[in-house]
């Protein structure tokens, strides 16, 4: 089975994703500047949210390119991984509305982490449909970066606990790490094609 109605069912369901969570921020009871302040926490999560799935979209893109085949076990991975992007809105809007108080920062965590979770099986399952030679096998290597991701969702989680500010801010560090697309991947396809 070829991959393109995989990809465009993920970016279809990804739109989706992105026009929900707008459609979660509303509007301030009021028309003067300072009615706004009551909505920065709300806005604040929905941006946090638009980098994690636009991260997601991009990386998943990057992965896509380096592969060919799609298997049973790939269309299971991938809607796996798409369930948990599919909660974003509702952990989103949740923090926000709640002032990032600790349930709902955890909550987000945990969301954060499984999605991750869930793109690490979907790695697997591309991986293992293309065999252990695969591009994508030799692009990522160890995966520090995703490992890592998961280890710091976790300790965030537990932090949430105790200063939901500190796990926030953990949030946005996992995010800076992955705003740039996999070069790992990138320089795998060049290196492939340049042979």
């Amino acid at each position: 089975m070829g991959k393109g109605r995989l990809e465009a069912f993920s970016d279809g369901v990804i739109a989706i994703i992105i026009t929900i969570m707008v459609l979660e921020m509303k509007p301030p009871h009021g028309e003067r500047f300072d009615d706004l302040l009551s909505v920065v926490p709300v806005f604040l999560s929905y941006i946090l949210s638009f980098v994690y799935v636009g991260i997601y979209w991009n990386n998943h893109h990057h992965m896509l390119h380096a592969t060919h085949k799609v298997t049973g076990f790939v269309l299971w991975a991938n809607l796996h991984w798409l369930f948990w992007l599919s909660l974003f809105p509702f952990a989103s809007a949740w923090m926000g509305e709640s002032h990032f108080a600790t349930n709902p920062t955890a909550v987000y965590g945990l969301v954060l982490f499984m999605a991750a979770v869930a793109y690490f099986v979907l790695q697997f399952a591309l991986i293992a449909a293309e065999g252990q030679n695969s591009l994508l096998k030799q692009a990522l290597g160890r995966d520090w970066k995703g490992k890592a991701s998961l280890a710091l969702y976790c300790l965030a989680i537990g932090l949430a606990f105790l200063s939901p500010w500190l796990a926030q801010s953990i949030y946005i560090l996992v995010a800076i790490m992955w705003l740039v697309p996999d070069r790992r991947i990138e320089r795998a396809i060049m290196e492939r094609e340049a042979t």
